[in-house]
């Protein structure tokens, strides 16, 4: 929970016995200074005079961040993949499982079913725009970002009108069946571009893509941590994490997406494939700058503190020293969630023939 810092500023005394106590405090700036409830200098911590108040830098460059030892007792976000048995009630998972098989209905009817539905009639309008499988890839996943991003930057606004699961029902609501389009098509026009590259006989190039896929799925999908939030049967929460895969990027489903469209496209080599993975790419990469905005709002100081030491780019904070890993790091790794993740990536791969049999049904 975020909480409001009391800087040393505005307290002379407070400041005055300090520099007298430790002259060397003069080299930092005052405004750098501030009481933190989650936060401490190790020297402080160590100081029996300071241990009435946990104290925490304010620092605006990545240099002087670096030079902040951070431990588990001083995070400030919340622990990612957490799966506790005992804390799960029987009757919400029953709750997720109607909701879920409630949901598929509906989207059936009024969707997918060509009888009931507007799907095809949707991407029969799309396709009126041009005959180009590339142009009509394009502005399916630009309807798509448009309607999830905007949703997702009124979350404040409309949660507040109208509550945190109603709003949830109508992002979700609104966003699936537009993501179901753009897949759907995508499957059933992925050979239908202009051929720019053939890769598929290259030895290891099906292992490389392989494994790049399988890897992109344990960024992409971080949602799963809350599943009932997901579903609305908990009440849906802006969430800043801080331990896991956070710890490798702060933003693992665009670096997932890039991952799924860089494996994909080397695959597949045509221009549809290039199409679809640059505007995902790109609806991705709006997604970092909106997320650390609505986390700022939201969040804070809180999130500023988990910003200087996590990166976008993967890796990076880890090797310039801002990410300071434990020990047992990988533990945080053998949690319900990434075996969920798993066991779903692998079930998906062995059901692409299902799955293209599907969408060819669809003649979308």
């Amino acid at each position: 929970m975020a909480s409001t810092p009391l800087v040393f500023s505005t307290s002379i005394s407070s400041k005055s016995h300090l520099l007298h106590h430790h002259p060397h405090l003069n080299s930092l700036p005052s405004s750098s200074l501030c009481f933190k409830s989650k936060q401490s200098f190790q020297y402080f911590s160590s100081n029996p005079l300071l241990l009435s108040h946990k104290l925490v830098t304010r620092v605006s460059s990545s240099e002087e961040r670096a030079t902040t030892q951070v431990t588990d007792s001083d995070l400030v976000g919340e622990d990612s993949a957490t799966f506790d048995i005992q804390n799960q009630k029987l009757s919400s998972w029953f709750y997720f499982t109607a909701v879920l098989g409630v949901v598929l209905s509906v989207l059936n009817v009024i969707w997918i079913d060509d009888s009931t539905g507007f799907g095809k009639a949707f991407v029969d309008s799309i396709s009126g725009i041009s005959d180009s499988h590339e142009v009509v890839m394009l502005v399916l996943v630009l309807i798509f970002a448009g309607v999830h991003s905007g949703l997702a930057s009124f979350r404040d606004t409309g949660e507040k009108l109208i509550g945190e699961r109603a709003y949830r029902v109508l992002f979700a609501g609104t966003s699936l069946p537009l993501a179901l389009t753009m897949i759907v098509y995508f499957i059933n026009h992925r050979y239908d571009g202009l051929q720019l590259w053939q890769l598929q006989d290259v030895p290891g190039v099906h292992q490389l893509v392989w494994i790049s896929n399988f890897i992109s799925f344990l960024f992409l999908y971080p949602a799963t941590f809350n599943l009932l939030e997901v579903a609305a049967v908990d009440k849906p929460k802006l969430h800043l994490y801080e331990t896991g895969i956070m710890r490798i990027t702060r933003h693992p489903q665009m670096v997932g997406q890039v991952m799924w469209c860089l494996a994909h496209t080397v695959w597949i080599g045509n221009s549809v494939a290039v199409a679809a993975s640059f505007a995902l790419i790109a609806h991705h990469l709006f997604g970092v700058w909106n997320g650390d905005r609505k986390l700022a709002e939201r969040y804070g100081e809180d999130f500023e503190i988990v910003k200087g030491r996590t990166s976008v780019v993967p890796f990076a904070a880890i090797l310039d020293g801002r990410q300071k890993l434990p020990k047992d790091f990988y533990k945080e790794f053998i949690r319900l969630p990434y075996f969920t993740i798993t066991a779903l990536t692998l079930g998906a791969y062995f059901a692409h023939p299902l799955m293209r049999a599907a969408s060819l049904k669809l003649h979308w």
